[in-house]
């Protein structure tokens, strides 16, 4: 009886256990949760503090992302040699890109003492063009792994083709083949509202075709994040409307797409992902010093040696901001504030 009784509560709880996803980073388990509410436990591989070009899965994680029916993937580096192996060994795992439809940025090579990039203006028509109500139809969206069609509203973007690509071959788990390359493109996509428009519509139409039961909960959900999207976004360029010289100093250049976006310049310590020799970091604090600029961004995940000793010398204040954050919009509204603080009238 007693065993009966074991058996019958390990079914129930089983029988009640939530469906698993798992995603890289804590930013994108944010958008997740935000759009799937309490229907579905969020794993997540790159936890805080830790670096996510670099990151390797710990077994546990591996144990875990057996359970997961998705992953949602960034494209960030680790994902290059891991998402391979991920597939490969649990080949019922669905990789959903949710940078699918968003034209990625070179990423910053140089620090800008010696090489400095243009700054780009926020668009006009950007309240027009980027605030607009959009219709989400997704008839023409088609998961790739399923049989079944969803016609959640969805976002209508720019760059929008918003097209699930799914993990296919990979190769054996060997921890050891793991090499960091300095990316020729940004991955930090996630640090622009604009774009993670995009990203949270690629997310629903994953979730509705995997999980069809809950359509109606997402769309809503959906549509609600994104009117939050959009909110940030008119907050953020509001804050550097009336701004002038608006350049700010990066360890690591993490904020190329949110630069982008609102009309910044991003200068960055580090160069191609290494630490500066003297004489380029020398020739930095001198260009702080002409052009007082009057903030230095550091991560939790990066050397803070190089940037402290920048802001020590140029008399430059320095904060920490995480790029990895899951109270990802509070992280938005303060950089902005930071920034906007930091810049002429």
């Amino acid at each position: 009886m007693k065993k009966f009784l074991i058996f019958f509560f390990l079914m129930t709880l089983t029988a009640f256990a939530k469906p698993q996803v798992t995603t890289s980073i804590l930013p994108t388990k944010y958008f997740i949760d935000q759009i799937a509410g309490d229907t579905i436990d969020v794993n997540v591989m790159v936890q805080k503090g830790a670096d996510a070009h670099t990151y390797e899965p710990k077994p546990k994680q591996m144990s875990e992302l057996e359970k997961s029916k998705l992953y949602f993937a960034i494209g960030i580096e680790f994902e290059d040699v891991w998402l391979k192996k991920f597939t490969q060994n649990y080949p019922n795992l669905v990789v959903v890109n949710t940078q699918e439809g968003i034209e990625k940025i070179p990423m910053a090579a140089h620090n800008h003492a010696s090489h400095e990039h243009g700054e780009h203006e926020h668009d006009a028509d950007h309240e027009k063009h980027e605030h607009a109500d959009h219709k989400h139809d997704a008839d023409h969206e088609k998961h790739e792994h399923c049989e079944h069609e969803h016609d959640a509203d969805h976002e209508k973007h720019e760059h929008a083709d918003h097209k699930h690509e799914h993990g296919e071959h990979a190769c054996n788990c060997d921890h050891h083949d793991h090499e960091h390359k300095f990316s020729t493109l940004d991955p930090h996509i996630w640090l622009d509202p604009v774009l993670v428009k995009v990203q949270a519509t690629n997310i629903a139409n994953a979730l509705i075709a995997t999980f069809p039961e809950n359509k109606d909960l997402y769309t809503q959900n959906l549509k609600t994040f994104l009117t939050k999207l959009d909110a940030l976004d008119a907050f953020i360029a509001d804050s550097f409307k009336d701004k002038k010289d608006k350049k700010f100093i990066v360890h690591h250049p993490s904020w190329g797409y949110f630069a982008k976006r609102y009309g910044l310049t991003q200068l960055a310590i580090e160069v191609a992902g290494k630490e500066p020799k003297p004489a380029m970091l020398a020739k930095l604090i001198d260009k702080l010093k002409d052009e007082k600029i009057k903030v230095v961004l550091v991560a939790p995940n990066f050397s803070q040696k190089a940037a402290k000793e920048v802001a020590k010398q140029s008399g430059a204040s320095i904060y920490e901001i995480d790029q990895l954050p899951y109270d990802w919009e509070k992280v938005m509204r303060e950089m902005s504030q930071i920034l906007a603080k930091s810049f002429a009238n």
